[in-house]
This record gives structure tokens, sequence and C-alpha cells, in this order.
């Protein structure tokens, strides 16, 4: 075969890899793509390199630069109209728009990860549930929708799983969601007293009820916040008496559930029958219009789910991997204001499922879904578990070894 024409096809993509000529805090470069065009005079065939491989569909984007904005943007809360004003700043002319194109197309790529990471908390016998307020663009205004998460986490009770958190968004607050995003799960149900997961422990929900753990963060917080602002002696109390709980039960975070079942039956539950019976005693001698009896009512309202933990070794004491998920979210509202659609909020929810798990296994979000972005379009279905951030890390490791 001879080379008797050479043709020239060039793709560009930037990449966020470093370039020492560059002067700004965030370095790209253009990569040019020469593909060589053969023909043979023999048979007159003609022969061509493949295009190379691009992270998401008719994209000019390389990974490196695509998990840059998915991070700048769901980690760092950068919104992409502050992300386009930045690349304008560098030379490079990116389009709020593009950015968004770019978010989506990466949100459908990475789609398959967050169904695997669904089945995944799905898979547990134990759940952290709870959610948080997002703004959402309507006509003229904006409305208040909803970010949920259902965080699996075994290490409390000593179990090998890797951590991993779920994401759904909704419109609004209606129980119906909860009930919705957990059908056909059953186990227990860590989450504060919102009415809406009432539902799922009812009697003959399929394929059984759901049963509810209290979360006593929330209980002590109306109570720490009386104690700190009004100095009720009884509030005080009642928080130094919660803290000796929680000072017990923290000798024992990370054993199995049975050495945890044990030492609460033996050491915790008599503190915790000496709260309730002070409690009930207090709220005898107040008004139940006295604050302090309003948040003791809070525990005794529920007794049953806050001393649940008493029973089972693989309960925790507190609903705060939830609320340590959901952080984030928080502070980001403050830099974006709002979700642009429903849509939008659908795509928060998909990559803060990805990123936050991935921080979870202390994996880092950005080196991981640029590797991720880099291959899943090339790998079989069968073996996308690789790709989930705790098989992800533990590959790394090993290929860090034998470099070694």
């Amino acid at each position: 075969m001879h080379s008797t024409e050479k043709t020239r096809f060039r793709e560009t993509q930037r990449d966020n890899k470093c370039d020492p000529l560059h002067r700004t805090g965030r370095p790209h470069k253009v990569i040019q793509t020469v593909r060589e065009k053969f023909t043979c005079r023999d048979c007159e065939s003609i022969t061509q390199p493949p295009a190379p491989f691009h992270p998401i569909a008719r994209g000019r984007a390389g990974p490196w630069l695509l998990s840059t904005i998915l991070c700048d943007k769901f980690l760092q809360h950068l919104p992409l109209n502050r992300q386009s004003d930045a690349f304008a700043r560098e030379g490079i002319d990116l389009d709020t728009s593009t950015l968004a194109d770019w978010v989506g197309a990466c949100t459908a790529t990475l789609a398959p990860l967050t169904t695997l990471i669904r089945a995944h908390v799905l898979a547990a016998q134990r759940l952290h549930a709870d959610d948080t307020t997002v703004p959402v663009l309507a006509k003229g205004r904006t409305v208040t929708g909803r970010l949920w998460n259902y965080m699996r986490d075994d290490h409390p009770f000593g179990g090998t799983a890797p951590p991993a958190v779920w994401f759904r968004y909704s419109r609004d607050r209606k129980g119906e969601h909860p009930t919705d995003h957990l059908t056909g799960w059953t186990g227990i149900l860590q989450s504060d007293a919102y009415a809406g997961y009432n539902t799922l422990a009812k009697p003959g929900r399929q394929p059984a009820p759901v049963v509810s753990a209290g979360c006593w963060a929330h209980g002590r917080r109306g109570l720490f916040k009386i104690a700190e602002k009004d100095k009720a002696p009884l509030a005080i109390e009642a928080v130094g008496r919660i803290d000796t709980i929680f000072e017990a039960e923290r000798a024992i975070n990370g054993t199995t559930a049975a050495h945890r079942l044990t030492v609460r039956q033996e050491s915790i539950a008599p503190l915790v029958t000496g709260l309730f019976d002070w409690m009930r005693e207090c709220c005898r001698r107040m008004s139940t219009k006295n604050p302090v009896a309003h948040a003791m009512n809070y525990f005794l309202r529920r007794a049953d789910t806050f001393t649940r933990f008493l029973t089972d070794g693989r309960i925790c004491l507190s609903n705060n991997a939830a609320e340590r998920a959901l952080r984030g979210i928080a502070l980001g509202r403050k830099a974006w204001l709002f979700a642009g659609s429903d849509r939008g909020g659908e795509r928060a929810a998909a990559m803060y499922s990805l990123i936050v798990t991935a921080r979870l296994n202390d994996v880092d979000p950005h080196a991981w879904l640029a590797d991720v972005l880099a291959r899943i379009n090339d790998i079989p279905n069968p073996r996308l578990h690789e790709l989930l951030p705790w098989h992800w890390k533990a590959h790394q490791q090993v290929h860090n070894t034998i470099a070694a």
C-alpha cells in the first residue's frame, strides 16, 4: 500500500492538563488530532485511522475540562454563568448555554453509574434519609423544590459495604415522594420527624412496613437553642443528660452490631430510661405552652422511635450522616441561588449522587469523573461496576503500587 494522498482531518478539544506557558490559574491546551488518509494503487482501497473517542456526543471538550466544569458547579458551587466569565478572561469563548448542554450530556453519559449507586444504596438494611430546599426558577418567580437524599453507611456498626448516597429531586415536599423513591424497599429508615415518612411504616405496606428510627440530634437541637438563648435550667440539664448518652454511644461507634447492642442494653438503656422519666415529671409541672415542655414533648411523643436504637445495634443515635451529605447543597444555594428548571434539579440530584458518593469513599471527584468520562462509553455493561468510586479507588491503589 502506498501513500498517494495525505489529508488532514482536525478535531479540536480542550483539555484541563497543564500548559507551563499559560499564565492563568487554570491552564488549558487545545489538542489537534491529524488523521492521515492512505490509498492503495493496486486495490484502490482507502484507509484512515478512526476518529478519537469523545466523552460526549459531538462534543469538543476533553474529559478533564468536563470534569472541571462539573466539579466547579456541584462541588465548588460556581454557577455556569460565572464559569463562562472565567473562561472568557482566559481567552476561551464558552457560552453559558454551551456549558449547560455539556452538563446535561455528561449527566446522560454518567446515568448508568447513578443507577448502580441507587441499587447499592437500596440494597442496605438501614438507610439515613433527609431533604433540603432548592429554589427552582418558574414564570416570573421561584418555587421551593426539594432535594432528597438516601444514604447508606454501614461503618458505624462495623459493616464493610462502601458508603453511598442517592439524591432525588421533586417540585414540592409531598409525602408521596419518599413513598415513591423507596418503592419495594424495606428495612430501618433513620430520619427526622417529617410526617411524609409515616406512610412507609404503615401496616400492610408491601413488601413490609419500614421500621422508623428517630434522630437524637434533631431532638437535642430544640433544647440546646433554649439553653443557649434563655439559659433555662431544665433545658441545660436536659442537654447535659443527652450529651452523656452521646458520649457513651461514641465509645462503641464502629464496633459490631452485636457488641453495640450489648453495651446499649447494659449501660445506655438506664440513661435513656432515666432521661424519659425525668422529662415526663418535668412536663407534668410545666404548661404545655412552655418552650422547654414543647422541646421535651418532641421526644416523649416519639418515645418508640427514639428508643429503638436500644433494640438493634445497626441503628445510629442520630441522622447526622444524611445531614452532612446535604451540607454542600446548603452552601451552594448562597452562590447559585436557584435551579433553572425541573430538569436542572434532576441533573443536580444525579451529579450530587456521584460527587458526594466519591467524597464519602475518599476519592477525588475531579480525577474520578475525568477518568470515568474518558472510559465509560468504551466499557461493556457487565464491567460498569468497575467505575464505581470504591472499585476505582482500589484499582488506582493497585496501579500506583505496581508503578512504584
